[in-house]
Parts: C-alpha cells; structure tokens; sequence
C-alpha cells in the first residue's frame, strides 16, 4: 500500500469517526467469507457502516478525530473491523448480538465506545439493551406533556362542574317558581 492510499484510508476512516456516535470494534479473525458478507449486509441494512483496515490507519484516523482513549489503543490488535452507529450509537449493539450468537461468538466484540464512554466487549448484552434515541425522545416528551394534559382535564372538569352548577341553578329556580 502506497502512502498516497494510506492517507487516503485514514482520511475516509476520520470522516466516518467525525459523524459515528457509537463504535464497535470486533475481532473477526477465524470468520469465514461467507460470514463476513452475510455480517456486512446485516449491518448494512440497520444503516451501520462496517471498515476493516490496518489497526495503524484505525489508530491514525481516531487521534486525528481526538477520539483514540487508552481502551482504544489496547484494542487494536489482531484482525479489526470496526462497526460505526450514527443516528442511534446503539443499533450496531443490536445487530452484533444477534449475529455472535448466529455464528459461534463470531466476531468477538474488543469492546464498544458510543458518545465517549467506553464498554468492554463482554457488556455487550446490556449495551444492546439499551434504549434507543427515540426511545428516550419520547419519554421525555411523554414527561413533558403529562402535566399540561392534567391542566387540561383541570380546566375541562372546571367547566364540566360549572354547566352542572348552572343547570342545578335552573331547576332549583324552576321548582321553586312552580310552588
């Protein structure tokens, strides 16, 4: 590999890094072809990008990014794919679960970074657990709107109470009026 093709894998590596919200990065040494195809298009169609590249060019591209921890760093060794989550950090976990259990624990997880938090690859399981951004969008919303639905059952029972108070006025008047 030229150095004009290095620079020009870190540079698609770092711009992938810059817009991922969530990393996996996974062993697939011992994968077959097949597996390996079938785990790409699975990613794939989850909207994650999966890149093998030379653990030196990954290492490159995550400090250029300001990205490379020392969890990082210790990982990349070995044969190194690395699965990237944009919009939910979190749908990778998913997709990489179900296809280790598929496939004989094959790829194993090295570990995981989503938002600047780092899970060693044997948490996977919870990390795939967790909620999904628009999960926790619309629970906060729900939160949100739970008390302004109480002011409206308030104020809709307020005027409820006061039709009936005018409606007892009214028969009371006319009970009265008829004796």
């Amino acid at each position: 590999m030229t150095r004009e093709e290095k620079t020009q894998v870190v540079a698609e590596l770092k711009e992938v890094i810059d817009r991922s919200t969530g990393m996996y990065f996974t062993d697939f040494e011992g994968m077959t072809v097949e597996q390996t195809t079938r785990l790409r298009s699975e990613l794939r169609k989850s909207g994650v990008t999966f890149k093998v590249a030379k653990n030196t060019l990954i290492r490159r591209a995550l400090d250029d990014s300001g990205r490379l921890t020392e969890d990082i760093r210790n990982a990349l060794v070995n044969q190194t794919g690395v699965a990237f989550g944009f919009d939910d950090p979190v749908a990778p976990a998913r997709v990489l679960k179900d296809f280790i259990e598929k496939n004989q624990d094959k790829p194993a997880l090295k570990l995981a970074y989503l938002e600047g938090v780092t899970y060693p690859g044997k948490d996977l399981k919870k990390v795939a657990a967790l909620p999904t951004k628009k999960d926790v969008m619309a629970s906060i919303v729900g939160s949100l709107s739970a008390p302004m639905q109480g002011i409206v059952n308030v104020l809709g029972a307020l005027q409820r109470d006061i039709v009936y108070l005018v409606d007892a006025i009214e028969k009371k008047k006319a009970e009265t009026a008829s004796v």
